[in-house]
């Protein structure tokens, strides 16, 4: 909701000049405004450290001028759930400001209470998970006591104990329970232990006694559980925190900056939590769908100064929930997406993790999940780059290390993720030139085929040709790896026998070259032969004279005036005549399905003939551009020149593309009727992949 108001704002340069904050001449709309963009803003990149822009805000707060605080009040909630990785900066802001001034503290967590309720009845899960992280945190800053947040639990906890209720809403409130502890265990360890060993004891009772969903097996990226066991999301955690139990609730990765106030925060008053009661199921809740946790990495993959935390330390569960949540928040905005999850190490205290290949694992967990991924394929791809872009020195690197290893375990991938796999490798090699050594897998050419490791480079290969053409992918593979590539593309047309079609791929091949005379005499000689078979070929859908006729004249390259009277013979028994208005020449257009019969012929047939280059198609399209306006006069006519076009070149979708796009551009197509036409149901399936 703030981010983008406030991405250009540099945070330093709002502490200069502070006293202008206590001057009544300035509104308090206006100091509210600049607050609010230093509250977006703290913990971000700057020269000075966190703990001094906290301090340094917490000085800016004047509750004498700002006699209403609930604007203030509600940035702080929503930055809560819109910045979970700087959960600890703003629970340490708001301790400041709880021991200067009692009330305001309160008024947040009433504000935080309410939306919780809020959140929960909506059906607003990961906002509520994270209101719930945050009231616990603000335990550590004073502000709320450690027996509220103890009830607070229990009631949450109390949930796996109703009758009748999916158990996906047992999990999820487990879930949101167990994934607060890391922030605040050590200090409820300390004060409450009795209590929260009761809790864990009904959490642990819980897990006993649950079934591991049915569709566990069927949402695992890999079939086999070598190297790395593919564990369902919530067991995963649950061991996690009992490590973290055996240590003595002791974490290495959280920054926690109210640690350096302590002599300020324990002079605080705290507030109670008001009691919260889930609500109760209905049945068209819809809760966390069922996860497994993605693995790809282990320590020995990585250099030897960084240290990976290991798949049941709860810092790993910590840094792969704050990324995650990093890239939902921002994967529309793909440079801002990448530079927050690069810059994530400044709000940890974990210098030596290795944070290439944990964002490289959670990306590629998020775009294989399944049964689909959350967000469109260009989102991942698109992040992937820039982080290279960003970090040249040691993410392509690490990219590249995830590629040879998922390569190596394409043998027990689930097939749609060896498809989204190929996908994302095409795109990304798109923007390399397509450079890749090839000869490291060259011995995906000893398997059949079908098998997924030749399959995989041959579903590479023919992404690549929506991006780039036919001789260009050659070009960029090793000749021994030209047997996997896709054939070249060659336009269909529905109205021709194979006979015909023979005769229209020789046409191509030798009378599309208007330069040399012998091309011109290869074309009479192979139309000679033709015509002599024409009587054995069987009638097509339309007469041979409609279509035949079409084809002559467009490479005669006849006027648009020529062409339009060869359309106007196509008719439904109506004369042909003359439009009266202004004298051009007309359609006779008396029902949808003639107009539908002529787009066909002549586009089917424009595109055909002119297939040669792209450089020929453009000539012919532009050459009878008029012909192409006439036709194209409705939305339905436009709807039927894109299906039309789709039609010939679907085994081309980048030339399909081109084609559409220069139609727009001449005013052919419309705009609108093109998204219309994307986003039908017809046709969403094929382009929303």
């Amino acid at each position: 909701m703030y981010k983008r108001r406030f991405q250009e704002l540099d945070y330093e340069e709002r502490f200069e000049k502070k006293a202008r904050f206590d001057s009544f001449t300035i509104s308090e709309e206006s100091i509210e405004d600049k607050l609010d963009e230093l509250i977006v803003k703290i913990g971000e990149k700057s020269t000075s450290s966190i703990d001094k822009n906290i301090e340094d805000l917490a000085d800016i707060f004047n509750f004498d001028i700002l006699p209403k605080n609930t604007r203030i009040v509600d940035v702080f909630c929503e930055c809560v759930v819109e910045f979970p990785h700087k959960i600890c900066i703003y629970s340490t802001l708001v301790g400041l400001l709880n021991v200067r001034n009692y009330s305001f503290g309160g008024e947040v967590v009433e504000k935080l209470i309410v939306n919780l309720r809020n959140h929960l009845k909506n059906g607003q899960y990961e906002r509520a998970r994270f209101m719930v992280r945050f009231l616990a945190d603000l335990v550590n800053t004073r502000v709320i006591s450690c027996g509220s947040l103890i009830n607070l639990f229990e009631n949450l906890v109390d949930v796996t104990m109703e009758d009748n209720i999916p158990q996906v809403r047992s999990d999820y409130f487990v879930f949101m329970v167990l994934s607060a502890l890391p922030w605040v265990s050590k200090e409820l360890y300390e004060k409450k232990e009795q209590e929260l060993d009761q809790i864990l004891n009904t959490i642990d009772s819980y897990m006993t006694k649950r079934t591991k969903t049915q569709f566990h097996s069927a949402l695992k990226v890999w079939h086999s559980d070598n190297p790395h066991p593919q564990e369902e999301y919530l067991g995963c955690l649950w061991n996690q925190i009992s490590k973290l139990r055996e240590e003595k609730w002791v974490e290495n990765h959280i920054y926690r900056p109210y640690i350096h106030f302590d002599n300020v925060l324990c002079e605080a008053l705290q507030h109670n939590v008001s009691p919260i009661k889930p609500p109760t199921h209905e049945p068209s809740n819809i809760y966390q769908y069922p996860q497994v946790v993605f693995r790809l990495f282990d320590y020995t993959d990585c250099p030897e100064r960084s240290i990976l935390p290991g798949s049941h330390s709860i810092d790993r569960f910590v840094i792969e929930d704050n990324l995650r949540w990093i890239f939902n928040l921002n994967c529309f905005d793909r440079k801002d997406c990448a530079t927050a999850m690069l810059n994530y190490l400044n709000l940890s205290i974990g210098s030596k993790i290795p944070l290439e290949y944990v964002i490289v694992e959670v990306m590629f967990g998020e775009m294989f999940a399944l049964p689909k991924s959350k967000f469109p394929e260009i989102c991942y791809g698109s992040i992937l780059l820039d982080l290279c872009k960003l970090q040249p020195s040691t993410f392509p690197q690490v990219l590249a290390q995830a590629v040879e290893l998922l390569f190596d375990r394409l043998d027990s991938m689930n097939g749609a993720c060896i498809n989204r796999f190929a996908s994302w490798f095409a795109y990304h090699l798109s923007n390399f030139q397509f450079r890749w050594n090839w000869d490291d897998w060259n011995i995906a050419l000893k398997y059949e085929p079908l098998h997924p490791k030749p399959k995989f480079i041959a579903e590479t290969l023919q992404y690549c040709l929506r991006l780039s053409y036919h001789t260009k992918v050659l070009e960029s593979a090793p000749q021994t790896f030209h047997k996997l590539a896709p054939e070249l593309a060659k336009p269909k047309n529905k109205f021709l026998k194979p006979k015909e079609d023979k005769r229209m791929d020789i046409d191509n091949d030798k009378t599309m070259n208007d330069d040399t005379n012998d091309n011109k005499n290869n074309d009479n000689n192979n139309n000679d032969d033709d015509n002599d078979n024409d009587d054995q070929q069987e009638e097509p859908k339309y007469t041979n004279s409609n279509v035949n006729n079409m084809i002559d004249a467009l490479r005669a390259k006849c006027s648009v005036d020529e062409i339009i009277d060869i359309l106007n013979e196509i008719t439904d028994d109506d004369d042909d005549d003359d439009d009266e208005n202004n004298g051009e020449r007309s359609f006779p257009m008396n029902s949808s399905t003639l107009l539908k019969m002529k787009i066909e012929i002549f586009v089917t047939t424009l595109l055909n003939v002119s297939s040669k280059s792209m450089t020929h198609t453009f000539s012919f399209i532009a050459k009878y551009r008029q012909v192409l306006k006439k036709l194209a006069q409705t939305e339905e006519a436009q709807i039927w020149i894109l299906n039309t076009i789709f039609d010939v070149w679907s085994t081309h979708q980048q030339l399909m593309v081109i084609l559409i796009d220069k139609l727009m551009k001449l005013e052919v197509l419309q705009y609108p009727t093109v998204a219309i036409w994307i986003f039908s149901k017809a046709n969403s399936d094929e382009f929303m992949k």
